[in-house]
């Protein structure tokens, strides 16, 4: 699956960095349909295809916030063959409501 769209490319550059943002928007999410992880995409570059976001790979305290490649995500493969996956549903929303639903557990 093709994690980054041009219409998501188009819509980080209308938001800049939200490094200096205490409550940064997410604009995507992507998980690992067979498996743990979970990546909510804050900022992305289109040149060297590296996002940054907050990573939970097992819901714990290790979850942080980071910088990731996108080109490595979109070539894992997981159990069954399967890749990980952007949520096609998701609606922007502030890091501190999207950790809400990571952690309603």
């Amino acid at each position: 699956m093709k994690l980054i769209t041009k219409e998501l490319e188009q819509r980080f550059e209308e938001l800049g960095t939200q490094e200096n943002s205490d409550d940064p928007i997410v604009v995507t999410k992507f998980f690992n349909p067979t498996g743990a992880g979970t990546w909510f995409v804050i900022d992305y570059d289109p040149k060297t295809k590296i996002a940054f976001g907050y990573v939970s790979i097992f819901g714990d305290h290790n979850d942080e916030l980071g910088d990731f490649s996108v080109e490595e995500l979109e070539e894992y493969k997981g159990q069954f063959g399967l890749g990980i996956e952007r949520d096609k549903f998701w609606e922007e929303k502030p890091l501190s409501e999207a950790k809400k639903e990571l952690y309603k557990n």
